[in-house]
């Protein structure tokens, strides 16, 4: 199920706006490729694979809000889904992320994804400083029960929009990951895109309870 996800989400794609700020500024997933995919930068040689996480429960309730404290970001979750093309639905407030629903919830093992947007014409958006993320910084997820999925930054990394690898990103690794997604590096301003996505893999570290 998780593999047809992830073929699914190879066009995915956060489709953001971009007006007049002095220097352009825009939020937008364009369909990568799953072929040939590498890194052109990241917080490690190559992305490194994590190793599995403690047992997790085979069903979690779905993720309500997400906090990263070492870039101050604690905000609610929107739920997304595809889009008739196949392209993953865009959050529609630019400070609150989105929750892939079509996979597992973050906690469960799969690979659970967070997308947000990167900026607007207004300025930086929720996920401006994701790219800053290092490995060991914590990350949280409420749940709608209560409970709290607890997670650790392993790497960061940024792939050219036609490198984007959908399948690592998407795809189970036989483990509770979590992978934060936005857009980075260099700005085009004929297109008026960033030209790469910048993408935090994370693993699960524990889950509280609810009440715990």
């Amino acid at each position: 199920m998780l593999l047809l996800i992830a073929a699914a989400c190879v066009t995915v794609g956060l489709r953001g706006h971009q007006t007049g700020l002095a220097a352009p500024i825009a939020s937008q997933f364009t369909p990568p490729s799953v072929a040939g995919s590498s890194p052109t930068t990241a917080a490690a040689t190559g992305v490194t694979v994590p190793a599995p996480s403690p047992a997790a429960p085979a069903v979690l309730a779905a993720p309500v809000s997400l906090r990263v404290p070492a870039i101050d970001v604690s905000v609610s979750l929107s739920k997304l889904g595809l889009n008739p093309d196949g392209t993953v639905q865009v959050p529609t407030d630019f400070q609150e992320p989105g929750w892939f629903r079509l996979g597992p919830s973050p906690g469960e093992v799969g690979s659970a994804v967070i997308l947000g947007h990167v900026d607007s014409y207004q300025g930086p958006a929720v996920f401006f400083r994701i790219g800053s993320l290092q490995a060991g910084d914590q990350v949280e997820v409420n749940l709608a029960d209560g409970a709290v999925a607890h997670f650790k930054v392993d790497t960061v990394a940024t792939y050219l929009k036609d490198q984007f690898p959908a399948e690592q990103v998407y795809a189970s690794k036989g483990f509770a990951a979590l992978q934060l997604v936005t857009c980075g590096g260099e700005f085009d301003y004929d297109t008026r895109h960033y030209l790469s996505n910048v993408v935090a893999y994370t693993r699960l570290v524990s889950i509280t309870p609810a009440g715990g």
